[in-house]
């Protein structure tokens, strides 16, 4: 894989953190308050959960993935749990900054290739939460475990990198947290 070619000024936000904390509304309350956030659209091999957003990921089969693998078309790839999921290329609109919602592993490829870039991770105040909300979105029973035990592997993984710690306990408040790391990136990218 090659690396990540973007305009010198481009600020490059990575959000991660175990399934279940609130990401992806993280994510959506961003991108709609912010003109300048382009979302780098995952591909995953995973079916569409019920209730999920037909644009939530880019919904691909096995062969398609793969194809694009062979075709050197994705920044990073993962098997994660018993599916693929990775960020293709970034091909953002003219003055835009990049907004990536992807794994801890993902996060990792991102810095090693843009080491200035805003890595944030996302987290429940504890496991109880997230195992609710995982509940909540109808996860089955098989999944939430898999997920639970997987946050504790993330969130390890995570000590390793420089990211920004967010609890996600308040939606209005770890957004705002979110956008004030963007602001200070943006601030000093620009000088």
């Amino acid at each position: 894989m090659s690396g990540l070619l973007l305009p010198d000024r481009t600020v490059v936000v990575v959000i991660s953190g175990p399934g279940g904390v609130g990401k992806g509304t993280l994510v959506r309350e961003l991108v709609d308050s912010d003109d300048r956030l382009w979302l780098s659209r995952s591909w995953t091999t995973r079916a569409r959960r019920d209730g999920e957003a037909p644009d939530a990921y880019r919904f691909v089969t096995p062969a398609e993935f793969q194809a694009h693998i062979d075709r050197d078309g994705f920044l990073e790839w993962v098997d994660f749990l018993d599916y693929r999921q990775g960020s293709p290329r970034p091909t953002p609109p003219a003055g835009s900054d990049v907004l990536f919602e992807i794994d801890v592993q993902g996060a990792a490829r991102i810095h090693d290739l843009h080491p200035d870039a805003v890595l944030v991770f996302v987290d429940t105040p504890d496991r109880a939460v997230q195992e609710a909300r995982l509940r909540g979105r109808g996860d089955a029973e098989d999944r939430i475990a898999q997920r639970l035990a997987k946050a504790e592997e993330e969130v390890e993984r995570s000590r390793h990198l420089p990211f920004e710690r967010i609890v996600n306990d308040d939606l209005d408040r770890a957004a705002a947290e979110i956008r004030t790391l963007i602001a200070n990136a943006r601030h000093a990218r620009a000088t």
